[in-house]
């Protein structure tokens, strides 16, 4: 979005006075959501074998590049056929079942404050933010490159929403930070701006070191549940770069949660048809989550599903399409064939402001991603530009919708009270129940209440300011940082993280960390 756009003070003065009560947004209480609906199964049982069965013979016949030594050795140790000179490795399927039978169905992710704690699998759903964006935009600014403000504004906007499970992860890259120690502010930020649970770059050995120090400043001993994790993608196809390899093995050595993510396009990072790119997508990841089983047994992994196709007229990533959604669904089917936990993505969309299509190419990767029962569930607002930028207002109209998925999956009760046959006797045919006992004690729970809606009459709308959805987020997210309050924090271990990023900061001056 290269052009900003003008709110008037008077339309700005009329809708905060709409806003200043208390955001229903801000009502809902912090809680674990499960999903009460029967799993989505694009494919039978005996597809999903096929599908198994073609992703062995990948494994067994084709081989993965391994491009770190010590994952060489992992392997080699464990009897799979190591090329050392290829960096490349071939796994036979009994060594593979044998070894992910030890990753975790569930497990709790721990947060600063235990009451914010989540559990990961099972019928669990967690929503987590929008990650790794360059980019930030709002109708103030336009798009600009991100700061390290803007970062901790979105930590904020996450540990006020809980309809978000995470207070961080990094939610736009700060670019007024040198790059050698933005993982340090980065996770200073998420553990005093917010007191949910952490995410944090699982970028090679060191920057991964420092993640997991930080953390045990915070959480002491890191023996039990685990505290931080972070994506490990696949450099598809079929390769895992060192990067990746060195914070999957930092990580899972210390019993934190990687999340084996493979990113398939459809013609281009694999055959054109989706049925090939998922038994991909099904061997990387099932690699990837062995290997963390070969360096700690029993460490938390979760299956990752990032598979959508290509826009063959420009060759860039199509967000929000029916393979998309059909790559979801499966995805999940193949992680309960392992009894795994399952990674999604929630917002995409290649749309350049939140616009008609920010909205239904959000919705048609959100909705799969709920009746696949996906359990954790990233880029859940705020994600626009195929990922290149972090738009506040669009991440207050996902927060509605995720909002209005928290309600929809809470059901509703028929009982007695609810079917209120006596109030339709009462009423009887042509009236009205405006004024019954039954909805006067209701009516201001019974509905959810939109924070964005806008459903006055198109007169008063226009004297209100005529303002539209976006320009109704933008005004929310400013009245939402206005009220926000910082967790406390023992300032001890306040003092500890400052001792420790100074320290660092100083020791990384001017160092590339790419392939630490």
């Amino acid at each position: 979005m290269t052009d900003t756009v003008e709110i008037s003070r008077a339309d700005r003065r009329a809708a905060r006075r709409r806003q200043r009560a208390e955001s229903p947004l801000l009502k809902i209480p912090f809680r674990q959501l499960r999903n009460p609906l029967r799993p989505l199964e694009i494919l039978s049982p005996d597809q999903i074998e096929e599908l198994h069965l073609a992703s062995l013979r990948i494994l067994e016949e084709v081989g993965l590049d391994f491009m770190d030594n010590e994952a060489l050795d992992l392997w080699q140790k464990a009897g799979a056929r190591v090329d050392r000179a290829a960096q490349h490795v071939w796994i036979d399927r009994g060594l593979l079942l044998e070894t992910i039978a030890t990753a975790p169905a569930t497990f709790t992710w721990r947060a600063r404050n235990p009451e914010r704690d989540v559990s990961i699998g099972g019928n669990f759903i967690t929503f987590g933010p929008n990650g790794g964006m360059v980019y930030t935009s709002n109708l103030d600014i336009g798009r600009r490159p991100g700061t390290m403000q803007d970062y901790e504004n979105f930590v904020r906007l996450s540990h006020m929403c809980n309809v978000l499970h995470f207070g961080c992860w990094e939610q736009v890259t700060p670019q007024d930070v040198p790059v050698s120690v933005r993982h340090l502010r980065r996770l200073y930020a998420g553990f005093t701006l917010s007191d949910k649970a952490v995410m944090e770059a699982a970028h090679g050995r060191e920057i991964t070191g420092d993640i997991i120090k930080m953390a045990e400043i915070v959480f002491g001993d890191l023996s039990g549940d685990p505290v931080v994790g972070d994506v490990i993608n696949v450099n598809s196809p079929l390769r895992y770069d060192s990067r990746m390899l060195g914070g999957l093995i930092t990580y899972a050595r210390a019993g934190q949660v990687c999340f084996i993510t493979p990113f398939i396009l459809a013609g281009a990072m694999s055959p054109i048809t989706l049925a090939s790119a998922l038994a991909q997508q099904n061997a990387e990841a099932l690699a990837g989550i062995a290997l963390t089983q070969l360096v700690r047994p029993g460490a938390p992994a979760i299956y990752g599903g990032f598979t959508t196709n290509v826009d063959m007229k420009s060759g860039s990533p199509a967000f929000g399409t029916p393979e998309g959604a059909w790559a979801l669904a499966i995805g999940a089917q193949l992680a309960r064939r392992y009894n795994l936990p399952y990674r999604a993505s929630g917002s995409l969309t290649t749309a350049k402001v939140p616009d008609a299509q920010a909205a239904y190419e959000t919705l048609w990767t959100l909705w799969p991603c709920i009746l696949a029962h996906s359990n954790l569930i990233m880029h859940a607002a705020g994600w626009l530009e195929g990922g290149l930028t972090a738009s506040f207002e669009k991440f207050i109209i996902d927060v509605e919708n995720l909002a209005m998925f928290y309600h929809f999956l809470g059901g509703f009760e028929i009982s007695d009270e609810t079917l209120a046959l006596d109030m339709i006797a009462e009423v009887g045919p042509g009236g009205h129940h405006f004024g019954t006992p039954h909805t006067q004690a209701r009516y201001s729970t019974e509905f959810y209440p939109s924070v964005l809606s806008d459903r006055q009459p198109y007169d008063t709308w226009r004297e209100a300011g005529g303002l539209d959805a976006m320009q109704r987020a933008h005004i929310v997210w400013q009245e939402l940082l206005a009220s926000y309050e910082q967790p406390s924090l023992d300032p001890a271990i306040d003092e500890a993280l400052q001792d420790y990023i100074a320290r660092r900061e100083r020791e990384l001056e001017g160092k590339n960390l790419y392939d630490s």
